[in-house]
């Protein structure tokens, strides 16, 4: 496809994408840095409320909360080890399937040990421990439980905005491995059912629960940046909210009905806000915000996550690979330099950003809800980026190209064709020069006979006003004609018709030849209505001699950096102006009160169709050429 662009705009091209590969290798540099993660995690909160509403509740799971009424009621906190065993003996009368005590019991709490102990020792119930960290100690699990399958830590892991984002399934000392509490209740409820914890099917390291082999965080998963991934850790989906909940008053006055207990998964834990159990998570609108999430229901939500996805109703979020990850972002950043080259014309490049905009957006949201995450800003910012970085660029060589042009044309043409090279620059610019071209044209020369005895008789200031009064008009004439003013030479003019803009039909070669004879007819016309002016001011009068040829030609520039001019070359600049010349010195050829002379060339008397009246002035040798050629004067316009 590249071979058929002109080599200006394969150029062009060619830095566009370097520009924007460099753009996009800046990007994936800001990202493995971390300096877009907390960007990348607002996206995925919101993808992520946008996604759950779909989500159905978990009716597997219930909750039982200690609320600040219920400690209000009691009047002291914690709760006594009697008290926990009659709230825990309330609830195995209700036949769950697990219970999980989501309260830390690592030392007694008189009176009721013994009835602690008896309790705990039912094979369903399943407590908690914390491991801590450097900043945190640890607390143990219950002081009447011993055995480490019925304990499980319920340490959660913050992202650097203080939100929940991710679960954990197991944690190691260094010594032990241990399991996490949801995980523990999730392993306990699909034991009935025949499922248990298997090796990973091409990772034995890797946990398979069921249906789902889980696949442990890396440091740069999905949007993360060298995160702290120790552990086995996955992401939370936050589906199977909102879960069936009672408070402990509504547990011991029996306000519900006998059955909501029933094979389910229960746990126990506190919503009492003086106990400030809870944490912020991409539900919530803000860190600062009311809308946290309890700690007893992240449980219940990662024990609701582990339990779908082993029985094959959901699936953990997965992540490509870090290499197709880089080429995501490096293709929208390539895309976005595309863009930015189709800046013109604006309603184009407005359409095409709101596209791409929304293509992106979509991909990486459809993406999601099919369980895969795509970061979103690295490639949104190299995209956009890229736009506008290729946009200032081709900005800034529009903009030079444009003062070239203008430089060259803008006194010489008229606006109108100004404008079509403009609207043509890029067949027309080559390297920020107008490229050289092969083409027909015709050109027109002018000369003013006995210019020397004039200006020997003004004075140099006179003399300059006169010639530019003369210049002017007939300026204004070529121009109105289609003519390019190629350069002044004292007081001749060099003109050409059918540049810089190539023609490429015959009929559009003729309309040039037409419009400069008409041309010349009319700068006749003019030389005639200033010798007018000039003639009531005691002003020189002037003979004008005009050479008109078609053919074949060069254009281009000529000239270094510094200064350059627009130019014409060939056989057909010479014979018009040895044409404008010729037989200078006979009067017959400027017959009557006419104060003007046109001779055109063989190859212009062909392009006529006969609406000029001409006469043959003959085959004649002109000056410096070997072949003859045929000369014709022009007198007026037919009809």
């Amino acid at each position: 496809m590249i071979k058929f662009l002109p080599k200006s705009k394969i150029s062009r091209l060619f830095f566009a994408l370097l520009l924007s590969l460099i753009v996009s290798l800046a990007v994936v540099s800001v990202r493995h840095a971390g300096g877009l993660e907390s960007v990348e995690l607002l996206a995925y909160d919101f993808y992520l409320r946008l996604d759950r509403k779909s989500a159905a509740p978990d009716e597997r799971i219930v909750l039982i909360k200690i609320t600040e009424a219920d400690i209000k009621k009691r009047g002291h906190w914690p709760m006594t080890d009697a008290e926990v065993a009659d709230t825990l003996a309330l609830i195995a009368r209700y036949k769950p399937s697990v219970i999980g005590f989501d309260l830390y019991r690592d030392i007694p709490v008189s009176p009721g040990k013994e009835k602690l102990v008896k309790v705990f020792s039912q094979e369903n119930i399943v407590s908690v421990r914390k491991i801590g960290d450097d900043l945190h100690s640890g607390i143990s699990g219950p002081y009447v439980v011993q055995r480490p399958d019925r304990v499980g830590f319920n340490d959660l892991v913050t992202d650097a905005d203080g939100a929940i984002r991710r679960g954990l399934l197991f944690l190691d000392d260094g010594k032990t491995v241990y399991s996490s509490f949801s995980l523990l209740l999730a392993v306990n409820y699909l034991k009935e059912r025949g499922i248990g914890p298997e090796p990973g099917e091409k990772n034995p390291q890797y946990l398979k629960l069921g249906k789902t082999t889980f696949l442990p965080l890396m440091e740069n998963s999905g949007g993360y940046a060298g995160a702290d991934m120790r552990g086995y850790q996955y992401m939370l989906d936050f589906r199977g909210l909102p879960f069936n909940s009672f408070s402990i008053a509504d547990l011991e006055a029996k306000r519900f009905p006998a059955e909501a207990l029933l094979n389910k998964i229960v746990i126990i834990g506190s919503t009492a806000e003086s106990l400030k159990d809870f944490f912020y998570t991409p539900l919530s609108k803000s860190q600062g915000s009311e809308e946290f999430t309890y700690g007893i229901m992240l449980h219940a939500l990662m024990t609701s996550q582990l339990i779908r996805s082993a029985l094959g109703e959901s699936k953990p979020l997965a992540f490509a690979e870090e290499g197709y990850e880089l080429g995501w972002i490096i293709v929208w950043g390539l895309i976005g330099g595309l863009l930015g080259l189709l800046s013109r014309p604006f309603w184009r490049f407005l359409f095409l950003l709101l596209v791409t905009l929304l293509v992106i957006i979509f991909v990486t949201y459809f993406a999601f809800t099919f369980g895969w995450w795509i970061p979103l800003v690295p490639p949104l910012l190299a995209w956009f980026v890229s736009t506008f970085a290729v946009t200032g660029y081709v900005s800034y060589v529009e903009r030079t190209e444009r003062n070239i042009l203008m430089q060259l044309f803008s006194k010489h043409v008229s606006q109108g064709v100004a404008e079509a090279i403009w609207e043509e620059r890029d067949k027309f610019m080559y390297h920020g020069r107008p490229q050289p071209k092969k083409l027909i044209a015709t050109v027109l020369f002018t000369d003013l006979k006995d210019f020397t005895s004039v200006s020997e008789r003004l004075d140099p200031r006179a003399l300059m006003d006169w010639l530019n009064e003369y210049m002017d008009a007939m300026t204004r004439v070529i121009m109105k004609h289609g003519g390019t003013i190629n350069k002044y030479i004292g007081d001749s003019i060099m003109a050409v018709f059918g540049v810089p803009l190539p023609r490429e039909a015959e009929s559009e070669v003729r309309a040039d030849a037409m419009n400069a004879v008409t041309c010349a007819l009319e700068m006749g016309a003019e030389v005639a209505r200033l010798n007018g002016l000039w003639k009531e001011r005691n002003l020189p009068s002037v003979y004008m001699r005009i050479g008109i040829s078609t053919g074949p030609l060069v254009a281009g520039c000529l000239g270094g950096s510094e200064r350059m001019e627009y130019t014409v070359i060939g056989d057909t600049v010479n014979i018009a102006s040895r044409l404008e010349s010729f037989g200078k010195e006979e009067n017959s050829l400027m017959p009557g009160s006419r104060p003007w002379r046109i001779l055109i060339g063989e190859e212009t008397l062909k392009c006529l169709n006969n609406q000029f009246e001409t006469t043959s002035v003959g085959v004649v040798a002109l000056k410096g050429k070997e072949e003859k050629t045929g000369v014709h004067l022009v007198t007026s316009r037919t009809g």
